[in-house]
């Protein structure tokens, strides 16, 4: 036995003596849960978007009922010693949220019990008894053994939802653990619960849940099933979980939405607006009309927002209903003199933050791209005696980005904001599709001359889609649902970019957004928060497993600050030359504090939009302008004297920083475009002959221009990116790739090919050479990329006649292909 036993493998030792040793303390089948997956693996960086890491998965978890694990069983092969799976099960255990861990060999076992106030390690004879571990359990969650609190704790979880594949749609391994906080505080008697969890990571779904199996255990609520609230300051917050989440599994009889201005009762779980609660007269408010102890659990989505304001008229809801148990769930608590989270719900009794998402792998990661703009830069002050377009004269002063869209209005800014998104939607677009693009600007007005802008400009798209780009703000309501509706769906191809301005900034699903564009300056952590969570949902049925940020105004800065919990950015500040060019980078890293100026950065003003019962749209708090409903008041209100509005201004993109994610998947690392096109060379695996030996075939050039369109390198637009337009853009790639390996202008190539090859060019007849001398001049004119068959069909060789014509100077297509590649390779061999 003991010859065999020390040759066996992990696998072998499991079913020898692990798991008799469990079923030996007293553990069922159905209680140890073998390779127990935790997460779905972190995605990790490569040269095409994302590959998935491998997955965590502990070998067995224990399960006193199902989907309530209480500790965690690592084992290790019989011959290793048991110390191997220590790290591993403190590792999982932790992930997991649970205080028992254990590491095993099939000989010993050592117990890490994280209950005590130091976590200790310790030999142990056996495995405890699920009784024993689940009374320690409920002692480590600080729940007595009263018959309420076991009624709780032991609740069974619902499986009635499925996904798409028709497998029972169960909760992640953080939902469950919020979850059984969550329980715990219940069962401690703590009346205010607040729950974090960072934007895309299924609150809803934990909601369900958790009424679910407060549902399931009456004991605690009288021997009845509770009666819960579920409270939201928007349409979309409750008819989204209404429909898709309770109804499917609590049926018609017992879920309903108040509203009409009736008081409906007589039904399990109700779910309302702030908005229809409060109509009626002071103090005979429809929410009074229930019985201040009418519910017994109130759920309060997206807590931070709508009565998080100490003096909020909504707060006088929540404290009518004070006798009720009330659950707080946001993705970004706030901290300020108007309102506390924390004063109101306490600490969170469990956080999942932005990072555990992207790491587990829940959550898309991001590369993020800042773009400014020179007169964002430099600032813009006007001649003097300048007037705007409505004839004012507009005052002496340097406007920065803190007046633009405020004070002062510059279309040109817009419009090249504009142009730059459709250029990089359209070298971006994947099997011609443009990926989903959510703008985000300074107020509503704003969004209406980005719309018009990106409309005016994508003339080909909007023939094709005529809804290509809509604006939705509250100024829309009630006419974008549908558009909104159809932006949010990963099968509709339109709209393809929705601008807005705060509206979209929390409390919806978007998960097929691809791009983030940041054009609205951010002071407010929890807001960046939340409009960075809009893309960080994964959207599988497109392929999305990554998204990219856009940002014109450095509110990305924020990614800096102490108080964000996702991926930390190196800072390096970039000089540009005169045509805006990137030429040299410095590490200036700022410290953790916020610059000084910081503090002059204030709120947008703050206005509550109020909506009648039935309406499509509610937030709690939105921009005054907002407020605003109709286009050409807001244009009224600027002539009045609010902004001035001047057009005729030179706006051009100054200098462009690009971040991608390290190997590592978690950290951000700034990049300047060499260092980028640097990297994504090597990745081709090509030494510099093969590089250009691909390159000057037309069709291995166009896979080779194709694979590095999908690195983010436009390979036409690179002599311009840095500064060299009159090198050739192979000659750029593999001076970047191999550093220390010269470069030489187009001209210098043309003149060294005359003097070097004239005799091929004398090889071909008159009216062949004819066409390849056109296409030396559009090489000096245009670059390699010019140098194939298609070309043919521009000026000037449509003037010399049809392609087919054309082609046959050399004796047929064949025969030209093969022509013009001998003249790219001869025109771009090493000189």
């Amino acid at each position: 036995m003991g010859i065999d036993a020390y040759k066996m493998n992990e696998d072998e030792t499991c079913k020898r003596f692990v798991l008799p040793a469990l079923r030996a303390a007293g553990w069922s089948e159905k209680q140890i849960r073998p390779q127990y997956r935790i997460n779905d693996g972190r995605l990790v960086p490569t040269r095409r978007r994302h590959k998935r890491g491998a997955a965590l998965a502990a070998d067995y978890v224990l399960e006193y009922i199902p989907d309530v694990p209480i500790a965690v069983v690592e084992a290790k092969r019989y011959r290793l010693s048991e110390e191997n799976g220590v790290e591993q099960a403190r590792r999982y255990a932790r992930k997991l949220g649970l205080s028992f861990a254990y590491a095993t060999n099939g000989r010993s076992i050592v117990e890490i019990d994280f209950a005590a106030e130091k976590p200790v390690i310790r030999q142990v004879e056996r495995f405890p008894s699920p009784d024993e571990l689940w009374a320690r359990f409920l002692r480590d969650q600080g729940v007595g053994r009263t018959e309420a609190g076991e009624e709780l704790m032991s609740a069974p979880y619902d499986y009635t939802l499925r996904n798409t594949d028709n497998t029972v749609k169960r909760p992640r391994y953080y939902q469950r653990a919020a979850i059984t906080r969550a329980m715990a505080a219940l069962a401690r008697d703590e009346r205010r619960i607040l729950l974090v969890l960072a934007t895309g990571t299924g609150k809803t779904m934990l909601a369900l849940q958790l009424v679910a199996r407060l549902s399931k255990a009456p004991g605690a609520f009288g021997g009845r099933k509770p009666r819960v609230l579920y409270l939201a300051d928007r349409n979309m917050l409750v008819d989204d979980p209404k429909d898709r989440y309770f109804l499917p599994v609590f049926g018609e009889d017992d879920v309903h939405k108040i509203g009409g201005g009736e008081a409906k009762r007589g039904r399990k779980i109700y779910f309302a607006l702030y908005q229809s609660l409060e109509q009626g007269d002071a103090e005979a408010e429809l929410f009074r009309e229930y019985p201040q102890d009418y519910f017994d659990v109130v759920i309060v989505d997206e807590c931070h927002r709508g009565s998080a304001g100490n003096d909020s008229r909504w707060r006088r809801i929540l404290e009518h209903f004070s006798p009720a148990v009330q659950i707080g769930l946001t993705a970004t608590p706030v901290r300020d003199k108007k309102s506390d989270t924390y004063e109101y719900f306490g600490n969170p009794v469990y956080t999942y933050s932005l990072r555990d998402g992207i790491e587990d792998g829940f959550l898309a990661p991001y590369r993020v791209r800042r773009v400014r703009l020179n007169v964002d830069v430099e600032g813009y002050r006007p001649e003097p005696g300048k007037k705007d377009i409505y004839d004012r004269e507009i005052p002496d002063d340097l406007y920065g980005p803190k007046e633009f869209e405020r004070v002062m209005v510059i279309l040109e800014r817009t419009e090249t904001v504009a142009q730059y998104l459709l250029d990089y939607l359209r070298n971006n677009a994947e099997d011609g599709r443009l990926g989903k693009t959510l703008i985000f600007c300074e107020n509503n007005g704003h969004a209406g001359r980005m719309r018009t802008a990106l409309h005016n400009l994508a003339s080909a798209e909007v023939d094709v889609l005529p809804d290509f780009v809509k604006r939705i703000t509250s100024a829309d309501a009630p006419h974008y649902g549908e558009s909104l509706e159809e932006f949010r769906k990963a099968d509709s191809n339109q709209p393809v970019i929705a601008v807005t301005s705060k509206l979209l900034s929390t409390g919806i699903d978007l998960p097929a957004v691809r791009n983030v564009v940041l054009f609205r300056r951010m002071a407010s952590m929890p807001e960046f928060k939340q409009v960075i969570g809009r893309g960080t949902r994964l959207c599988p049925e497109i392929g999305k497993e990554s998204f990219d940020i856009i940002d014109f105004v450095e509110a990305t800065r924020l990614f800096e600050d102490k108080s964000f919990d996702g991926p930390p950015l190196r800072l390096l500040k970039e000089t540009a030359d005169e045509q805006g060019a990137l030429v040299d980078v410095e590490d200036v890293t700022p410290p953790a504090e916020a610059p000084e100026d910081e503090a002059e950065v204030v709120a947008e003003p703050e206005a509550v939009y109020e909506e009648q019962d039935g309406g499509s749209f509610a937030s709690g708090v939105v921009d005054a302008e907002d407020r605003v409903t109709d286009q050409d008041e807001v244009e009224r209100i600027q002539a009045r004297g609010k902004r001035y509005t001047v057009r005729g201004v030179d706006v051009y993109k100054l200098g462009e920083r690009r971040y991608q994610l390290a190997d590592d998947g978690l950290t951000m690392r700034l990049v300047s475009v060499e260092q980028w096109v640097h990297n994504q060379v090597l990745e081709l695996d090509l030494d510099p002959a093969q590089l250009r030996t691909q390159w000057a075939r037309a069709k291995s050039r166009a896979v080779l221009m194709q694979a590095l369109r999908e690195a983010d390198i436009d390979v036409e637009e690179l002599p311009e990116e840095l500064g060299k337009p009159d090198v050739d853009p192979v000659d750029l790639l593999v001076s970047v790739a191999w550093e220390g390996l010269g470069v030489v202008s187009r001209d210098e190539r043309l003149t060294w090919f005359r003097r070097e090859h004239e005799e091929f060019l004398d090889s071909f007849g008159e009216r062949a050479r004819e066409v390849l001398e056109a296409m030396l001049e559009k090489f000096a004119e245009a670059g390699s990329p010019q140098l194939k068959v298609d070309t043919l069909k521009v000026p000037p060789f449509d003037s010399m006649g049809r392609v087919v014509d054309l082609t046959a100077r050399f004796g047929g297509a064949r025969e030209a292909h093969e022509a013009i590649d001998q003249l790219a390779a001869r025109l771009l061999t090493v000189v």
